[in-house]
C-alpha cells in the first residue's frame, strides 16, 4: 500500500529492544537487517515513482522482502 512503512521497527514494534540488541551484536542478523532495510527503502522509492521498474521486478522485490522478514522474525523469536 502506498506510503505504508515496512521497516522492522514498524513491522515488529513489540521487538524494538531485541532488534536493537541483535543489530548491535552484528553478524547474520545485522546483514539480513541491512538487506531488508535497503529493500524497504527501494520499495518506498518505487511507490513514490522515483524508480519505475516492471511489475515483475516489483513482485520479485516484494517476495525477497517477505522472505527476509520471515527470517528476521524467526531470529527474533529465537532470541
Amino acid at each position: 500500500m502506498f506510503g505504508e512503512l515496512h521497516d522492522l521497527h514498524h513491522e515488529f514494534p513489540e521487538h524494538k529492544d531485541k532488534i536493537h540488541e541483535l543489530k548491535v551484536q552484528g553478524g547474520h542478523f545485522r546483514r539480513l537487517f541491512d538487506e531488508y532495510d535497503e529493500l524497504a527503502h527501494e520499495m518506498v522509492r518505487i511507490q513514490q515513482a522515483i524508480e519505475t521498474p516492471s511489475d515483475e521486478v516489483v513482485d520479485g522485490l516484494k517476495r525477497k522482502r517477505l522472505n527476509l522478514k520471515d527470517k528476521l522474525n524467526a531470529m527474533l523469536m529465537a532470541a
